[in-house]
C-alpha cells in the first residue's frame, strides 16, 4: 500500500486520498503553475495511524524519506545539511475545507546548525531567526501541546522593553535572544530539549497533524458542518518559500470574486514580510490586494492572470493563498472559497448568466442550508438613527445581531447555555475559540483582516462578523473592551452590523434580510427540476403570504388551535372547555366558529386555487385554561364562576402524560361538537369564498390528528361527513372536499392499508412518530440527547433528522401498505423534517408526493428535491 504520492503524480479527483488541498496542489502542479513542489501524505495513512490496524510507521516513514530524497534533486537543497538546507510546510488538508480547525507547522527542517546554514545562503541572519523562533513556536503549540500564548506572552514583554510596536521592527539579534528563550520554555514545558534531527520534526509533526483530526475543534467544526469522522485528513509537505524574506516579499489571500457579496473581480488582502499564517491568524491587520498592483505590479499582474485561469478551470470561486519570495510568485492552495450565503447565490447565477456553468449545475452548488442565511437580519432603520456607534471594523460576514459581550469561547459558552444571547469580542480568535464562536450572535476582532480565521469561519456558518476593529483594544484579563475614551464591560449589550462594519452600543431591534431577488432566480430553476410539491406549515396571512413568495405550492399543514389564542378566542375557548351540559357548550362553539370562519376565508381567498389542508384541533383542553392565580380569578369573575370551580375543573383535565393522553381524535371521540363545528367553519367558508372568486376552485383537505385505528377513522369520518352535507343541503351548494389523517402512531403505520379504505389523503406527523417509537419525550429529550451523541449512541438528533432505520422503517411500511389499496393517493410529511434536506432525501426514496415545512425552509427544501432529482 503506498501512503505518499508526489504532487506531480495526483489529481484534482483524488479528493477522498490526497485531501482538497492536496488534489488541488496535484491540479494546480500539472497546470504548470508556479507551485512549489512536494508530496501528499494520503488520509488513508492517517486512518490507520488513528486506528492502529496494519499501520506500518516504518513503510510510511520509508516512503517520506524517498519523497524527501526527491524534493531534494529537484530543488537542489539538502534536508538537514549546513549548507543550503531545504525546509518544509507540514500542512492538514481533508477533503472538505475546515478552515484553522486542524494544524500546520511552517519552517521545519531549521536547527541549530540549519539556521546559521540559511542566513549564508540568504545574508539574512534576521530573516532565518525570525523563520527558527515561528518553527519552536509552532512546533511547541502543535506538537508538545505548550500555550502558545506562553510563547507570545515573551514576545510582547520583548517588544515592550525595546519599545518596539511591529513584529518587523525586531532586527536579527532580538530575534537571535527570542530563540534563546523560546527553546528554554520548549526545555521547561516538554522536559526535553527542541529536536534537532530534521526527520524526527517531521515523524513527531505529521504524527501531529494525524492527531489533530480529533482534536476539540476540528471535531466541533465536523459536527457543525456535517463533516464525516471517518475522512481523516491528509498531510501536504511541501518545500518553504518565503514570504518573511524582506520588503520585496510577502504572503495573501484572495478570492476571484467577493466572498461575502458575490461582486466579480479579485478581493483580497496581503501582508509585507510576513508568512501566511500572519494572516489568517489575523495578528497582524493586512492591506488590500488593490494595493500590491502599486508596489510589485508586475507580480500583481501576473496574479490576476493565475486566478482568471484557475476560476476558469475550477469553474468556481476561488480562494488562493500565494507566497512573493523576493519579488517571485507562488501559489500554495487554491480551493472553492467559502462565501456567504449571499455571494453563493449571485455568483451561481453570474456563473450561469456568463456560460461557464448550467442552472443544473449551479442548483447543486448552493448548499440548502444556505437560504436561512441569505436572509440575514438588519437593523431597524429608526433604530439605526439614534443609535450609538461605538467602534468600526472591516465588515467580514454580513448580517445583524445583539447580544452581551463575552472575551473567551468558555464564558461565550456558558452565558448561552444560560439562555443569553451573547457576542464574542476577541484580539483575534483562533481554531480553539470555535465552541464560542458556534454560539455566538456575531464575532468581534480587533485585529485581522477579511481572510482571518474569524472572517472566514464567521461566513462558512452565515454569523456576522466584523474584524480588524483596531481601535478597539480588548483587555482579556479585566474583561472590557474600549474605544475612544468608552470602556464595555463583560455583560454588556452591543449590536454588530456585519455588512456595514459597524459595532453600536446597546440593543437594537431588527428585521429579516430582503434579499428575494436572487433567492427567487434560484428557486425558480430549482423548481423545473423538483419532482415533489413543497407546501407550508402556515395559518396566519403573514406566513402564508411569506410561504407562497418563498415558493410554497399550498398549505400542508394550518394548526387550528393556532387560532384559538388571543384574548377574544381564548375566553370563548375556556367557556367552551367550562361547560356543563350541551346546551351550555353550544354559545361559545358558535362564536369560535365565527373566529374560525373568518380565519378560513382568508386562507382560502390568499391561496386562491392552491392547495390547503387543516388539521382540526389537536392538542388536550389543558393547555387552553389559565395557569396563573390572577388568570384563574379573572376567568371565574368572567363566566360568573367561584374560584374553586375553575380549579376544580383544570384538576378534571389534568394529566399524568398529556402529549400520550386525551387529545386529537380522541377529544373528538368524547366531543364530537368540537370537530363538527370546526368542519362546519371550513366548508362554509369555501363555499362563501368560491361564490365570491367566481372561477376559484377550493378543495378544502380536513385532517383528523392521531388516528390510530381503522375504527376511529370510520367513526369520526362518518359524523363530519353528515356535517358537510347538512351544509350542501342547507346552501343548496356542493363543492369538493377530502378527509384525511396523520400519521403520528406507529399502529397508524402498520396498519395503514385499512386506514386507506376510510382515509383521502396521509400526511406523516413525524414529530410526535418520533415521540412515540422512541419513548422519548419532544421537549425534554434535549437534557439528554447531547449526551447520547456524544457517547455515539445517536448519530443524530431524531428530532432534526429522520431516524431511517427505525421511524423511517415505519414509514416505508405505511407508504408501501397505503400504496397496495391506492396508488394515487396523496401522501406527505408535515412534521418538523419535512424541512430538514438530509431527511428529505429519505422521503423521496420511499416516494412521499409532498412534503411541508416552516416558511422560511420552502426554498431550502425545494432545493434539495432538485438537487435528488
Amino acid at each position: 500500500m503506498r501512503y505518499v504520492i508526489d504532487f506531480s503524480e495526483g489529481s484534482k479527483e483524488q479528493v477522498d486520498l490526497l485531501g482538497g488541498k492536496g488534489a488541488n496542489l496535484a491540479e494546480m502542479t500539472k497546470l504548470a503553475l508556479p507551485v512549489p513542489t512536494g508530496f501528499t501524505i494520503t488520509t488513508r495513512a492517517c486512518l490507520d495511524y488513528l486506528q492502529k490496524k496494519e499501520f506500518d510507521s516504518n513503510e510510511l516513514n520509508m516512503e517520506i524519506r524517498q519523497h524527501i530524497e526527491s524534493m531534494e534533486r529537484r530543488t537542489k537543497k539538502k534536508f538537514g545539511a549546513a549548507a543550503d538546507p531545504l525546509l518544509v510546510s507540514v500542512r492538514s488538508g481533508s477533503k472538505f475545507s475546515m478552515p484553522g480547525m486542524m494544524d500546520t507547522i511552517l519552517n521545519l527542517g531549521l536547527n541549530d546548525e540549519t539556521v546559521i546554514g540559511l542566513i549564508q545562503k540568504t545574508g539574512d541572519s534576521r530573516f532565518a531567526y525570525d523563520c527558527y523562533r515561528r518553527l519552536l513556536q509552532m512546533f511547541g503549540d502543535v506538537v508538545c501541546g505548550i500555550d502558545k500564548n506562553r510563547f507570545e506572552e515573551q514576545l510582547d514583554f520583548y517588544k515592550s522593553k525595546n519599545k518596539y510596536v511591529l513584529d518587523t521592527e525586531m532586527q536579527a539579534e532580538d530575534w537571535q535572544k527570542l530563540v534563546a528563550v523560546y527553546k528554554d520554555i520548549f526545555l521547561e514545558v516538554s522536559h526535553q530539549p527542541f529536536p534537532q534531527d530534521p526527520y524526527e520534526q517531521l515523524t513527531l509533526a505529521v504524527e501531529a497533524v494525524f492527531r489533530s483530526w480529533n482534536n476539540r475543534r476540528a471535531i466541533t467544526y465536523r459536527r457543525l458542518h456535517n463533516i464525516s469522522d471517518s475522512l481523516g485528513t491528509a498531510v501536504n509537505i511541501q518545500e518553504m518559500v518565503f514570504g518573511n524574506f524582506g520588503s520585496k516579499s510577502g504572503t495573501g489571500v484572495a478570492f476571484t470574486r467577493n466572498p461575502a457579496t458575490g461582486e466579480k473581480g479579485i478581493f483580497g488582502e496581503f501582508l509585507l514580510n510576513a508568512q501566511g499564517e500572519d494572516v489568517v491568524a489575523g495578528i497582524r491587520t493586512p492591506q488590500p490586494i488593490s494595493e500590491l498592483e502599486l508596489l510589485m505590479p508586475k507580480v500583481y499582474q501576473e496574479f490576476l492572470k493565475l486566478s482568471g485561469l484557475l476560476e476558469n478551470h475550477y469553474k468556481d470561486m476561488q480562494d488562493i493563498e500565494f507566497t512573493i519570495e523576493n519579488g517571485k510568485l507562488y501559489l500554495l492552495q487554491t480551493r472553492n472559497g467559502k462565501r456567504t450565503a449571499k455571494s453563493a447565490f449571485k455568483v451561481c447565477i453570474q456563473l450561469v448568466e456568463e456560460g461557464i456553468i448550467s442552472k443544473k449545475e449551479a442548483i447543486q452548488r448552493i448548499n440548502p442550508t444556505m437560504v436561512t442565511q441569505l436572509l440575514h437580519p438588519v437593523f431597524e432603520p429608526e433604530c439605526l438613527k439614534e443609535a450609538a456607534i461605538f467602534a468600526k471594523g472591516l465588515p467580514a460576514s454580513p448580517g445583524a445581531a445583539s447580544g452581551n459581550i463575552y472575551f473567551t469561547a468558555e464564558q461565550a459558552k456558558k452565558a448561552s447555555e444560560q439562555g443569553e444571547k451573547v457576542i464574542l469580542i476577541r484580539q483575534e480568535t483562533s481554531p480553539e475559540d470555535i465552541e464560542g464562536m458556534v454560539v455566538s450572535e456575531a464575532i468581534v476582532t480587533s485585529r485581522g483582516g477579511m481572510t482571518s480565521h474569524a472572517a472566514v469561519v464567521a461566513r462558512g456558518m452565515g454569523v456576522c462578523c466584523v474584524a480588524g476593529c483596531e481601535e478597539v483594544y480588548v483587555d482579556e484579563f479585566l474583561e472590557q473592551a474600549t474605544a475612544d475614551g468608552v470602556t464595555l464591560h463583560q455583560g454588556d449589550p452591543i449590536s454588530v452590523d456585519g455588512t456595514t462594519g459597524t459595532i453600536y452600543k446597546g440593543s437594537i431591534p431588527y428585521v429579516q434580510g430582503d434579499e428575494w431577488q436572487v433567492l427567487e432566480i434560484i428557486t425558480d430553476w430549482a423548481k423545473e427540476a423538483a419532482s415533489i410539491d413543497v407546501k407550508a406549515n402556515a395559518e396566519t396571512p403573514a406566513d402564508i403570504e411569506t410561504a407562497l413568495k418563498l415558493g410554497a405550492e399550498g398549505i400542508g399543514l394550518a394548526r387550528t388551535e393556532h387560532m384559538f389564542f388571543g384574548e377574544e378566542r381564548i375566553f370563548e375557548m375556556r367557556k367552551m372547555i367550562l361547560a356543563e351540559n350541551e346546551e351550555s357548550l353550544m354559545a361559545p362553539l358558535n362564536q369560535l366558529k365565527e373566529f374560525q370562519k373568518e380565519d378560513f376565508r382568508t386562507m382560502f381567498t390568499l391561496l386562491k386555487n392552491k392547495s390547503c389542508t387543516i388539521r382540526l384541533l389537536d392538542p388536550p383542553l389543558h393547555e387552553f385554561l389559565p395557569q396563573t392565580e390572577e388568570e384563574i380569578i379573572h376567568l371565574a369573575n368572567a363566566t360568573k364562576r367561584t374560584k374553586e370551580q375553575i380549579n376544580h375543573r383544570i384538576a378534571e383535565l389534568h394529566e399524568q402524560n398529556p402529549m400520550l393522553g386525551h387529545r386529537g381524535c380522541r377529544l373528538a371521540i368524547t366531543t364530537p361538537q368540537i370537530y363538527e363545528m370546526q368542519v362546519a367553519a371550513i366548508i362554509e367558508s369555501a363555499i362563501e369564498v368560491s361564490q365570491h372568486e367566481g372561477n376559484s376552485t377550493i378543495v378544502p383537505e380536513i385532517m383528523i390528528p392521531l388516528i390510530g385505528s381503522q375504527e376511529e377513522m370510520l367513526w369520526l369520518r362518518e359524523r363530519l361527513v353528515r356535517t358537510i352535507q347538512e351544509i350542501f343541503d342547507e346552501k343548496e351548494q356542493v363543492i369538493p372536499y377530502k378527509i384525511g389523517t396523520m400519521l403520528e402512531i406507529p399502529r397508524a403505520c402498520l396498519t395503514a392499508e385499512k386506514i386507506a379504505e376510510a382515509a383521502d389523503f396521509f400526511s406523516f406527523g413525524t414529530n410526535d412518530l418520533t415521540q412515540l417509537t422512541y419513548g422519548f419525550s419532544r421537549d425534554d429529550s434535549v437534557k439528554f440527547i447531547g449526551a447520547y451523541q456524544d457517547k455515539q449512541l445517536l448519530k443524530n438528533d431524531p428530532f432534526q433528522h429522520i431516524d431511517e432505520e427505525g421511524v423511517g422503517m415505519l414509514m416505508k411500511i405505511a407508504v408501501d401498505k397505503i400504496r397496495e389499496v391506492d396508488p394515487t393517493i396523496k401522501i406527505g410529511v408535515c412534521g418538523e423534517v419535512g424541512g430538514d434536506p438530509q431527511s428529505i432525501r429519505f422521503l423521496k426514496k420511499i416516494g412521499v408526493d409532498y412534503i411541508s415545512c416552516s416558511p422560511y425552509r420552502i426554498p431550502a427544501a425545494i432545493l434539495t428535491i432538485a438537487q435528488e432529482s
